[in-house]
């Protein structure tokens, strides 16, 4: 059995990463995911693979699109304002039809904001962020141990559809410390070679990556393999959990760390004799619409918790479409909701 360790969310990913097989890291400082790119610059080097403290997010970025293009495991990490500066290469990444992991340990916001918790991201992470008609499958850890196990899926969903994919944390998740067993580290040369990587013609044509094409009709094709892609991803890649859902009358929507919250804020009102649940996101996008509708079917209210303004919020209403009843609490500005807070609000909603 593997050795459980204490440590901080932002060190098991990155130790997460660098066990996935990771073999090119490029970033720039940004509090409060330091910890992280300070993982990486002791670790990779140590290993002979590469760290490079960018000069800027947007040549980090633009880092990761070269080495995602030779066909190596690449990842950069940031938090909010900096990643809004790596939009445009995640777009062209996102058009170029490469695999690449990008952590956001979300901040306050907006503007520079802060550096407590927050999720004010959600919409810059699941509705595209840069521009086109482009999406990242978006990952949502709600404790430091399902951190590890999403960093290493992370990879290989890049991996098998050829897209970025954001791990969305917070300043919450990135600081806590919690007993992790972390996986069996992967030999980078172990993984399966990409045919489409550009490492080298000699004894074949070349291979050519971009995100253009100045011929309406050409990039439209490009777009329609993009959408026929995210197709697949809708219909195969949807995570969630659910919590005392079964028999209850409320049931909460939560992500990431709010939805860590809100779980005990369940336990509290089900002391109480609330009929209370949990409705748990893990993947953002694509979002569980399905599923959640299907809860909205047997409850009266679905009280949709957040550390924002009501981002996800949109998503839960267009699930529910008008099944049942959508209130919302929300956080601004790195305020960290607690359980009693929660309960409060269950109150006024339950039945």
């Amino acid at each position: 059995m593997a050795e459980r360790q204490l440590l901080r969310g932002n060190e098991v990913i990155a130790e997460a990463a660098i066990r996935a097989g990771c073999q090119c890291y490029f970033a720039y400082p940004i509090t409060p995911q330091a910890e992280l790119l300070e993982h990486m610059a002791r670790n990779m080097p140590r290993l002979g693979r590469t760290f490079i403290q960018a000069e800027s997010e947007v040549a980090a970025i633009n880092m990761v699109y070269g080495a995602a293009s030779a066909g190596v495991r690449t990842m950069t990490s940031s938090s909010s304002p900096g990643i809004s500066l790596k939009m445009e290469g995640i777009s062209y990444i996102a058009g170029s039809n490469l695999p690449a992991v990008i952590v956001n340990v979300v901040r306050g916001g907006p503007g520079l904001g802060n550096i407590a918790p927050s999720q004010c991201d959600y919409f810059q992470a699941t509705k595209g962020g840069g521009h086109g008609d482009y999406h990242m499958i978006v990952l949502a850890p709600s404790t430091v141990p399902e951190a590890a196990v999403l960093t290493t899926l992370a990879f290989d969903l890049a991996d098998l559809y050829r897209t970025p994919v954001m791990i969305l944390a917070d300043g919450l998740l990135g600081q806590m410390l919690e007993p992790v067993e972390l996986p069996d580290p992967i030999d980078p040369a172990s993984l399966p070679r990409k045919p489409w990587a550009t490492t080298g013609a000699v004894g074949r044509d070349p291979n050519i990556i971009l995100s253009f094409d100045l011929g309406p009709e050409n990039l439209k094709r490009m777009n329609e393999t993009l959408q026929t892609k995210y197709r697949e991803i809708r219909a195969r890649e949807i995570r969630y959990e659910e919590t005392d859902v079964a028999d209850a009358d409320l049931v909460i929507a939560a992500y990431g760390s709010t939805a860590r919250i809100a779980k005990s804020a369940v336990r509290m009102a089900r002391a109480e004799g609330l009929k209370v649940g949990l409705f748990r996101p893990i993947t953002v996008w694509p979002f569980p619409y399905d599923a959640l509708r299907a809860v909205a079917d047997h409850v009266s209210t679905v009280l949709t918790v957040e550390m924002s303004a009501g981002q996800m919020w949109e998503d839960v209403r267009l699930a529910v479409a008008e099944r049942a009843a959508t209130p919302f609490y929300g956080e601004m500005g790195g305020v960290v909701p607690t359980p009693r807070n929660i309960l409060d609000e269950v109150r006024k909603h339950a039945r």
